[in-house]
């Protein structure tokens, strides 16, 4: 089955960088979207960014644009978030996600499979 696995998240002061990447095994389908979506504490999980793995093609939230990049390795199977500049209110789980048969999608519902999620916690 198709798994995903999150990794890089860690505490880094305000200001600062991280890379964050997601890992795909499993997948039989050659059409699918990957997303990164957040969820703070006590808040819902929101979609931060997502690229369709045959084009390319990007898309992230307003609250990011400018400060982080989606990307992926393609032969490798593994998807890249790049955040700048990260402030006190990116803190929050990541979670890495793929949407079967979609090029890409903001929409966190279109997403079927996600993966465990890992911690971003930025200090002020």
């Amino acid at each position: 089955q198709v798994q995903l696995v999150e990794s890089g998240g860690r505490l880094v002061q305000a200001g600062g960088s991280l890379r964050l990447s997601c890992a795909v095994s499993g997948r039989t389908f050659s059409t699918y979207a990957m997303g990164w979506f957040r969820q703070a504490p006590a808040k819902e999980r929101e979609f931060v960014a997502t690229i369709s793995w045959s084009s390319g093609s990007t898309s992230v939230a307003d609250s990011v644009k400018g400060r982080f990049t989606v990307s992926k390795d393609a032969a490798n199977d593994i998807m890249y978030l790049q955040m700048n500049s990260l402030k006190p209110e990116d803190t929050a789980l990541y979670y890495c996600a793929l949407a079967s048969g979609r090029t890409w999608s903001p929409l966190r519902g279109d997403y079927n499979y996600w993966g465990q999620g890992t911690q971003v916690t930025v200090s002020s």
